[in-house]
């Protein structure tokens, strides 16, 4: 890459780490705490913002939704994560490559890492933190689920913040988003921004390529494949 400004937004759950048990104790735990039974079952999780996951897993639980239940909801949830830190440790893990590939990338002159992300940020800086992801990301620089915006609009939101941060300008055509749903390629093509999709979450690469996504990889594991990909897709 050259020293042109970059921003590389990465998406957490199933591109950086897999703490899938983590976070179905703790949405189970925040069901209980919010809704006074036992959970039943969750909704599906990838590409989804945590308000959406919360609201459908509320209606396949047959809870008749009201204002309140949403914040009561992300606060049970947040405080649950909180007390599983050490589960972020011993039950989740980084995927294969994505440590190497954060850290290739931060010795990219010109460029900025943060996350792009449908967690709340309490929870989403607990796992890129406890898995050790944490010292290479702009963590203020990201972009988190706030029950308002899409995923599409937080990656504007994203670019906008970073852009103050760091005190210039990142234009969409210089934002990549590294994810792993085509709901995650579908966001970055609405926001205009080029998206590399891994194949380690639910979808296969076959299914990223039909979301549009502009490379596709089946793992972080090849490091310079992961670097040159955003290289070329930032290409001013």
């Amino acid at each position: 890459m050259s020293t042109l400004n970059r921003l590389v937004l990465w998406n957490i759950d199933h591109t950086l780490v897999d703490v899938g048990r983590v976070t179905r104790e703790a949405y189970a735990e925040a069901f209980q705490r919010t809704i006074g039974r036992p959970l039943v079952r969750l909704a599906p999780t990838p590409g989804r913002t945590e308000s959406e996951i919360i609201f459908e897993t509320l209606a396949f639980n047959d809870v008749i939704t009201t204002d309140d239940h949403l914040p009561a909801f992300v606060a049970a949830l947040t405080e649950a994560f909180a007390t599983r830190r050490g589960d972020l440790r011993t039950h989740g893990r980084v995927l294969a490559g994505a440590g190497e590939a954060v850290q290739a990338l931060a010795h990219v002159p010109g460029v900025v890492q943060s996350v792009l992300t449908g967690s709340v940020r309490p929870n989403a800086v607990l796992k890129v933190t406890e898995l050790g992801l944490a010292e290479h990301l702009d963590l203020d620089a990201g972009g988190y689920e706030n029950g308002v915006y899409s995923k599409a609009a937080l990656l504007e939101l994203a670019r906008s913040r970073a852009g103050e941060r760091h005190g210039t300008r990142y234009l969409e055509s210089a934002t990549v988003y590294i994810a792993d749903s085509p709901r995650d390629v579908q966001a970055a093509r609405i926001a205009g921004s080029p998206v590399v999709a891994v194949a380690t979450g639910s979808a296969t690469e076959a299914e990223l390529r039909a979301a549009g996504a502009d490379r596709v990889l089946a793992t972080l594991a090849d490091t310079h494949a992961v670097v040159a990909a955003a290289a070329d897709l930032t290409r001013l």
